[in-house]
């Protein structure tokens, strides 16, 4: 396993971040590139052990939610099957099997604002994961600033 780390500040409050991010379903109205997600069997965005299903840049992912909690502000995804992203990304190195990535939101008193914490945990071939890690480990940063810009768009 090696994991992808980054951390920032949003300057909103939690409440209002976490009332974007809570519904597992939500993912289109703060990721970039994710244009539909649905939720399968009925289940609550909330509900530990919904699956998710969006398309994110033309690709289909399913997840899982694996962990869920209002009074921390986290949520973890895992996968349910290995990551089925275009083999032009890194051609010579197969996706990871198995992945889990938490969401973790802190709140910071000075200025009513949001201490974000993302990680995802990737399980790939020994050769491959600081390859994985790396790719990453540069798209989670983007993540947030697309969380940030949905942010904006609701406040203004």
């Amino acid at each position: 396993m090696t994991t992808a780390y980054y951390s920032t500040v949003l300057d909103y409050p939690l409440a209002t971040v976490w009332s974007l991010i809570r519904d597992f379903n939500n993912y289109p109205a703060y990721i970039d590139g994710v244009s539909e997600s649905v939720i399968e069997d009925d289940k609550g965005g909330d509900e530990v052990g919904a699956i998710r299903r969006f398309c994110y840049l033309g690709t289909w992912i399913r997840q899982r939610l694996a962990r869920h909690s209002d009074a921390q502000h986290s949520l973890t995804y895992a996968s349910i099957e290995p990551l089925p992203f275009p083999a032009d990304l890194l051609p010579e190195a197969p996706g990871p099997t198995r992945y889990e990535g938490t969401m973790h939101l802190m709140r910071i008193v000075e200025g009513d604002r949001t201490f974000i914490e993302w990680d995802v945990a990737l399980d790939t071939a020994p050769d491959d994961a600081d390859r994985w890690r790396t790719l990453f480990q540069s798209w989670i940063p983007d993540w947030t600033q697309s969380l940030q810009r949905a942010l904006d768009r609701r406040a203004g």
